[in-house]
């Protein structure tokens, strides 16, 4: 017989049904990717940096969306690292670093719901996960091709991409979870039965 405490551990084990899901989630974010690489070249030299940092959180998307639709460990790794090697397929424009930039974007977006034993699923966590995926990308950023720029610019650049990144990223993949759960095409989740979750 099972004690409660057991009822009301979080499931860890992945079902065929949550690999499929997660697998066509990240492709389907590897093509978003590819033609937001397009558009963010595009406005590279409109919009200069670190505002551009803005319109940042998309590229993170996968890494919270994950969670909140798979709701088991690894599923933001697994769909961040899924868009990437697409994105990469189809010819990204930083090549192979965009493998590394999709495992600690994952990873980080992770954090948000693994602070909670993975068992909180409203708009804090997904706040919490977007807002740390944008911190390691932007730290990443620093890292590979602003080291040359002041710690101050450093600091204003990482805050705006982290700003975007839990907006578009966190309250973002929140709301595309919820339209998607209306839709039905959730149903075998438990982010599908929870319709009126906030």
């Amino acid at each position: 017989m099972q004690s409660a405490n057991a009822n009301s551990l979080p499931a860890t084990r992945w079902r065929t049904v949550d690999i499929v899901v997660a697998a066509v989630l990240g492709a389907a974010f590897g093509v978003v990717f590819w033609a937001w690489n397009s558009l963010w070249d595009g406005v590279a030299s409109a919009i200069p940096l670190p505002a551009r940092g803005l319109i940042y959180g998309v590229w993170l998307v996968p890494a919270v969306l994950g969670p909140l639709v798979i709701r088991k460990p690894g599923a933001g790794i697994f769909c961040e690292v899924v868009a990437a090697t697409v994105a990469t397929f189809f010819g990204s424009p930083w090549g192979l670093v965009t493998l590394l930039y999709g495992v600690l974007q994952g990873m980080a977006g992770e954090f948000g719901f693994a602070f909670t034993g993975y068992r909180v699923w409203r708009w804090p966590t997904a706040l919490a996960g977007g807002a740390l995926a944008g911190i390691a990308a932007s730290l990443l950023d620093n890292a590979l091709y602003y080291g040359a720029d002041s710690l101050v610019w450093q600091i204003g650049y990482t805050a705006v991409v982290t700003l975007s990144s839990a907006a578009i990223a966190g309250l973002g993949s929140l709301a595309l979870t919820k339209s998607l759960a209306q839709t039905g095409a959730l149903d075998p989740f438990p982010s599908g039965r929870e319709r009126a979750a906030v």
